[in-house]
């Protein structure tokens, strides 16, 4: 067995043994989520969607470093490279779109805080400079 074989068995346990651990925890925050809001719930999902794109991440790297080995092979005419490179950007996609419909809706909510602020600012308040503070400061005093 070579170098890179047991090198990413290691890997891949250590990270299964993650991905279980993390698996556990976020059903448990998933029957937790059910009578919370939409928001959380897209959060957790993103949350998964990421971990499972840091797992082809850390198998894209591991292909690409095997294929690299051969040097006179280019890693992104290998088609395992190609398969996982479109994992990780579908995944990707999908984490945008969620994330993004989230931002939406939190630049709306300060938009209409914003304007709400505007409304109760009153236009008639004098800023005194610091200037002007020093100088009736200095007039009290004699």
């Amino acid at each position: 067995m070579g170098f890179w074989d047991r090198l990413k068995r290691d890997i891949k346990k250590g990270i299964d043994e993650g991905l279980a651990a993390l698996k556990e925890g976020t059903e448990v925050i998933k029957h937790k989520a059910e009578g919370v809001t939409s928001d959380v719930k897209k959060k957790v999902k993103v949350f998964e969607m990421k971990q499972k794109m840091q797992a082809q991440l850390a198998e894209l790297g591991g292909r690409v470093y095997e294929v690299a080995l051969d040097k006179r092979r280019n890693p992104f005419s290998d088609e395992k490279v190609k398969k996982v490179i479109e994992k990780i950007k579908k995944l990707h996609l999908q984490i945008e779109k969620l994330e993004g419909k989230k931002e939406e809706k939190s630049r709306k909510r300060v938009s209409k805080t914003k304007k709400a602020q505007s409304k109760k600012a009153s236009p008639s308040k004098k800023k005194t400079s610091s200037k002007a503070k020093k100088t009736k400061a200095s007039k009290k005093k004699v």
